[in-house]
């Protein structure tokens, strides 16, 4: 019988002292839409089981749970309404738990998947009833994909037309060779965590401006995530505070999103929720700029408004 363990209240970062207080004192059952008049969207977590076969250990946490119930849990505690969630990339191809947490919470969270040319149009369909919006693709540490391919050409057409995201994480000096095969097969793009600047050269590197550059293109939006992964002993922090007037420069507030990146992988005893959230009043101290970032934007991208 396999036991899930939730994480615990520490590892989490829920302590009194962490969390925000809930809006209005609302308190909820996880899994049950909340009725807070602000919607807000943590556009980036990921639930799996250590228990599941990883057949990508390179990112896999060791020893430990993350259910939809622990977070719904911490998405409540932190005055968040909706989520994304993301396959974890050392889960592979094989998207069925996320797709079944997806189907059991419907009205709370959507997802994107990790697909690969060959996936059926019927496969695809049924991961969109379910409540994905969209497919991932995590390249770091690994060779760009063969996009004009028959088999990339088909999926990208597939996603096209479904009107779905791909979501790119690849360091930024590697955006590139990605971001315009995907930019020329008309699909909308997010990329991950700031871009990934190098914690050296931060908003100075070249792979950070080309990613300036593509806001006018209208067709690809920044995650606001995971600052932490752009470089040790707080430069990441400080790359996510420079970068911040130039991506609203750039793409404008509308083009931005917002994720936890919960439960924090390969960082969960240094990083909290509570605190990633509250770096966004930092780096967006104007509220109609985080209104735009939590909710306005999101709530279309990830379709919260057609379900």
């Amino acid at each position: 019988m396999i036991t899930r363990r939730h994480f615990n209240v520490s590892l989490m970062g829920l302590s009194a002292g962490m969390v925000l207080a809930p809006l209005g004192g609302c308190a909820t059952t996880p899994g049950t839409q909340r009725s807070d008049s602000m919607i807000a969207i943590d556009c980036h977590a990921h639930v799996f089981l250590h228990t599941l076969p990883m057949p990508d250990p390179r990112r896999a946490p060791a020893g430990y749970d993350a259910t939809p119930e622990a977070y719904l849990r911490t998405l409540d505690a932190n005055r968040m309404t909706h989520g994304v969630l993301v396959q974890p990339s050392f889960l592979g191809l094989d998207n069925s738990y996320m797709l079944d947490v997806l189907r059991a919470h419907p009205a709370r969270l959507r997802g994107i998947a990790v697909v690969a040319p060959g996936v059926t149009a019927q496969q695809l369909d049924e991961m969109q009833q379910a409540g994905v919006v969209g497919i991932r693709l995590n390249l770091i540490g690994l060779p760009t994909p063969d996009f004009d391919s028959p088999g990339w050409r088909a999926l990208l057409e597939q996603i096209r037309q479904r009107d779905w995201q791909v979501e790119v994480h690849q360091v930024a000096a590697g955006l590139k060779p990605v971001l315009e095969p995907l930019l020329a097969a008309g699909v909308n793009v997010v990329v991950d965590h700031f871009g990934r600047p190098s914690a050296a050269l931060g908003v100075e590197d070249p792979g950070f401006q080309y990613l300036l550059s593509l806001g006018a293109s209208r067709q690809v939006w920044v995650k606001l995530s995971a600052a932490y992964r752009n470089g040790p002993a707080g430069r990441g922090e400080a790359s996510a505070l420079a970068a911040m007037p130039l991506l609203l420069r750039h793409f404008g507030a509308e083009r931005l999103l917002w994720g936890s990146d919960w439960p924090h992988t390969l960082f969960e005893s240094t990083v909290r929720y509570a605190e990633q959230r509250r770096q966004l009043e930092q780096l967006l101290p104007l509220e109609s700029e985080r209104s735009m970032v939590l909710h306005q934007t999101p709530a279309r991208l990830f379709r919260f408004t057609d379900r």
